[in-house]
């Protein structure tokens, strides 16, 4: 019997609610969630600068029950060779990436999960300088 295998990619710096609802819905759409958390050397090249270091991130993403395997994400061109190397059968997205990886669509299928509202690393970074200029 073949596994369906589920993919997803992310930084998951500040791992929040919107993180494990993620996960847990990618889960839903197969057997084995494989998760590739981004390098920190590779979240700077997309702009962003992490809080936790990519190990702290890394042993995070695995604890999580509805995590089967964590591997590195050092570049945006390795998800082909990933997907088809381990056999994915879907690739999951948080919606704000809508439309992005549809090229992927060639390999699997591709699947946009809505972000939990409210809520993202972004805000949480937000809110910590806010209340840090407080204090």
């Amino acid at each position: 019997m073949s596994k369906n295998i589920v993919v997803t990619y992310g930084s998951f710096d500040l791992f929040h609610i919107g993180h494990l609802r993620l996960l847990a819905r990618a889960k839903q759409y197969g057997d084995t969630l494989i998760v590739f958390v981004s390098s920190d050397e590779f979240t700077q090249q997309k702009g962003k600068q992490c809080l936790l270091p990519y190990e702290q991130r890394a042993e995070m993403i695995s604890g999580c029950r509805y995590v089967d395997k964590v591997f590195t994400e050092h570049c945006w061109e390795q998800k082909i060779e990933n997907i088809e190397t381990l056999n994915v059968s879907t690739f999951v997205m948080g919606d704000d990436w809508q439309g992005k990886f549809d090229f992927l669509k060639t390999y699997c299928d591709v699947v946009y999960l809505p972000r939990t509202s409210s809520i993202s690393s972004t805000f949480v970074k937000q809110s910590m300088r806010i209340i840090a200029n407080i204090n």
